[in-house]
């Protein structure tokens, strides 16, 4: 009784979702104010989404959370699952950069084109320009994008590789990088130690999102979210240099073992 009631419960929250999404679209001719308006929407539904999928949120760093009211940045997270969307939309209003192939899912591709993402076909090379150019403008335009690096959701076992294209956002941009590092700590209240637990919540591979979904509101789940030390814009900033720099300093906070 108590699964079914927080699954109608999460349901209900994601049918108000689209709904108000549809509302604001359909008012808000203007591109940018219709992205802000998207992006305060989804932050209130994960808002209520974090509490009825019995998800415990703890920030670190406050301070630099609070900084991202002051200017826009380029925000660079590792990925383990759709939940990092849902965790963080649930801090603050941000535009997701996704794929093109994420767009074309027919229930998470609805989702993230009324959330008022930003889309990049990393198979289409020759689109990567106008990509860039377009994701620099809407970080001109006062946005906190968040681009996820790895290119793919993983197993959390560690944090991959950066692909480094996207970068050059930051660069375009002129804008700092404020680098977050999300990592899951506890299941049901026991600490995550094994890939078992780690594959309740990373959604990564072959997975199916329903069966993932469905058997993910089960279990309560403790995520610790750690805003670092941003990275200032300085002439002469490459792809690669940012790149490696904000690599280095997400991986070590997710490899540290304090709680």
């Amino acid at each position: 009784m108590r699964y079914t009631f927080k699954l109608i419960h999460t349901l209900s929250w994601l049918l108000i979702f689209y709904l108000r999404s549809f509302f604001f679209r359909l008012i808000t001719p203007d591109p940018v104010k219709r992205r802000q308006r998207l992006n305060n929407n989804t932050t209130f539904i994960c808002r209520h989404l974090m509490s009825s999928m019995h998800f415990t949120v703890r920030i670190k760093g406050s301070r630099h959370l609070t900084a991202l009211t002051e200017g826009s940045n380029l925000v660079i997270s590792n990925h383990a699952s759709y939940t990092d969307i849902l965790v963080l939309a649930s801090i603050r209003p941000f535009p997701f950069i996704t794929s093109v192939e994420m767009g074309a899912n027919r229930f998470l591709g609805g989702i993230t084109r009324c959330g008022g993402s930003l889309y990049t076909d990393r198979r289409k090379h020759t689109s990567l320009p106008q990509e860039i150019e377009n994701f620099a403008g809407t970080v001109r335009e006062g946005f906190n994008v968040v681009l996820f690096p790895e290119g793919t959701s993983t197993n959390g076992e560690t944090v991959k590789a950066f692909h480094k294209s996207l970068f050059q956002v930051a660069v375009s941009a002129k804008a700092p990088i404020q680098p977050v590092c999300i990592k899951y700590r506890r299941v049901n209240g026991e600490s995550i130690i094994t890939q078992k637990q780690r594959d309740l919540i990373c959604w990564y591979g072959d997975m199916e999102f329903a069966p993932h979904f469905l058997k993910l509101l089960r279990h309560r789940i403790e995520v610790e979210v750690n805003f670092l030390e941003p990275i200032p814009w300085q002439d002469g900033a490459t792809r690669q240099k940012l790149a490696e720099e904000t690599y280095g300093r997400i991986l070590n906070c997710f490899q540290s073992v304090a709680d």
